[in-house]
């Protein structure tokens, strides 16, 4: 069985997003990506504190329910690219609904510096 469709099993609509996007670090990995492909350092750079292999964990995740699109090219040393796919960006509306709501009801004592 799929991510997508162990997805369909969760329940409602917002439960089925949550099960993409409730955690810490995938709403920051779709925000990144929303800029254009990156490579797998370059989020590692941009998501201070994520261990690699949290990363590696997220990105498959997110390919698996197609939200995004992992690219390899065959050079030395191999290179890949992940960028968003039609569902990622998608719920850019949900990110950017996470940020006002940020800005609006969270003192910057609540969480750390916001990066766009």
């Amino acid at each position: 069985m799929t991510t997508t469709s162990k997805t369909q099993d969760v329940g409602c609509p917002v439960a089925r997003t949550a099960e993409i996007i409730g955690n810490k670090w995938t709403p920051l990995i779709v925000r990144d990506l929303a800029h254009g492909q990156k490579r797998f350092s370059e989020l590692e750079r941009s998501l201070r504190g994520i261990s690699p292999k949290t990363l590696s964990e997220r990105l498959k995740k997110l390919e698996e329910c197609e939200v995004v699109d992992r690219r390899c090219f065959a050079e030395v040393p191999p290179r890949v690219e992940y960028t968003l796919t039609s569902k990622g960006y998608a719920l850019l509306p949900v990110i950017d609904s996470m940020r006002e709501f940020g800005r609006d009801w969270l003192s910057d004592d609540d969480c750390g510096p916001e990066e766009e």
